[in-house]
């Protein structure tokens, strides 16, 4: 008798079953998904906020910067208004004293530039019709020759920058006198 050899194996034809998950490990599963879309919801909330933080504390930045700004432009006003009104008596100065004064009108034209390249303009208010807004009315007048509300003197020009007042305008307002009613009789 020879030898036999075995004979090779045949692939097992059987149907072979996937592998199942038991109840217990798709529960597992499930949960799992669960949070990590929390957590993905989490984290991008968590982006959105401190986008908008960021976005929130740049705006607070440079409206800090602008207001620090306006302020010392604010304080820089009244010595260039003194300035101002100094040089308004040159008429009544001598020669020399006026050339003096051409110079110093110079530098006065130059604080106005750089007010100007910030965008600060002085605004005029006599003739208008009195504003609270950008008005500051320091003195009524009676009188029925002007309108009521119309600014008879401007004290004090105003100054704004964009939209914004950096000062009120301080002017005298006029206004119609008071017609004295006669006194009640008494009986």
């Amino acid at each position: 008798m020879k030898d036999k050899k075995p004979a090779p194996k045949k692939p097992n034809k059987e149907k072979i079953e996937p592998m199942t998950m038991s109840d217990l490990q798709m529960e597992q599963l499930k949960a799992a998904q669960k949070e990590a879309r929390e957590f993905k919801e989490k984290y991008l909330h968590s982006l959105a906020e401190l986008e908008n933080t960021r976005k929130r504390l740049q705006k607070e930045k440079g409206e800090m910067t602008k207001f620090a700004a306006e302020n010392i432009i604010l304080e820089f006003l009244t010595p260039i208004d003194n300035f101002e009104n100094a040089l308004s008596f040159t008429d009544q100065m001598n020669d020399e004293t006026k050339n003096w004064a051409m110079g110093f009108k110079m530098l006065m034209n130059q604080f106005k530039d750089v007010l100007s390249t910030h965008g600060v303009e002085s605004f005029s208010s006599e003739g208008k019709q009195f504003d609270t807004d950008i008005h500051e009315a320091v003195e009524v007048e009676e009188t029925n020759d002007i309108a009521e509300g119309t600014i008879v003197k401007e004290f004090l020009c105003g100054y704004k920058r964009g939209d914004r007042i950096l000062r009120a305008a301080r002017v005298k307002v006029a206004k119609k006198p008071k017609t004295e009613e006669p006194a009640p009789e008494k009986v």
